[in-house]
């Protein structure tokens, strides 16, 4: 990383207050800007976190559930060890992991997903990589969410984003697109946020 990449870094001042609050990552503050506005996630609840790593939304999620909730964290590279969470280290397109996966959890409250594709530079390309995580993810919540239970899936912005909210939309009382304070200004994600499953 260049030295104009760590200065913007030190500037941000949702890294600093992450930095402070020991939080693993600035994403933190998009799980809490978020929860804050649509309480999605309950003390006592079971929260499944795809795309865990480094791990700052599972910390967050874990606070929120306190001490009787679970928080089960999945990402590819693995997460290293929070008190209280359970971490998978896996693949969602993998049907052999996720059938795994989804029979040791049973059914959960929420299923959050700040999954995103590595960045190429094609948006294009970009776009189309994020949609197909969030579909994942979204495919995933459809098996272990409770009646009523809440998601929260990134996206990038871009021509497929629409339909996947109407799909989303479909399985769920309420759902909406939403972008918190901490996202960067440059970027083009967004989140859909949605309540109620209905299966």
């Amino acid at each position: 990383m260049g030295k104009a990449w760590v200065k913007q870094r030190k500037r941000d001042p949702f890294y600093r207050l992450a930095k402070a609050a020991g939080y693993r990552s600035r994403a933190a503050y998009k799980l809490i800007q978020i929860d804050g506005r649509f309480n999605l996630i309950y003390e006592g609840d079971t929260v499944l976190d795809l795309g865990a790593a480094p791990g700052g939304w599972s910390q967050v999620a874990k606070y929120l559930v306190g001490d009787g909730g679970r928080v089960v964290a999945v990402d590819r590279v693995g997460v290293r060890p929070i008190e209280g969470v359970e971490a998978w280290r896996g693949d969602l397109s993998d049907a052999g992991f996720v059938d795994a996966l989804v029979g040791q959890l049973g059914t959960v409250d929420a299923v959050v997903s700040d999954m995103a594709p590595k960045i190429s530079g094609s948006r294009s390309w970009d776009h189309a990589r994020s949609v197909e995580l969030a579909r994942l993810a979204l495919a995933v919540a459809i098996r272990v969410l409770r009646p009523g239970g809440n998601l929260l899936v990134k996206v990038f912005q871009g021509p497929d984003a629409e339909g996947f909210r109407r799909d989303v939309a479909e399985h769920f009382d309420v759902c909406r697109g939403h972008t918190p304070e901490a996202s960067r200004k440059e970027s083009r994600e967004f989140y859909v946020v949605a309540k109620g499953f209905r299966g």
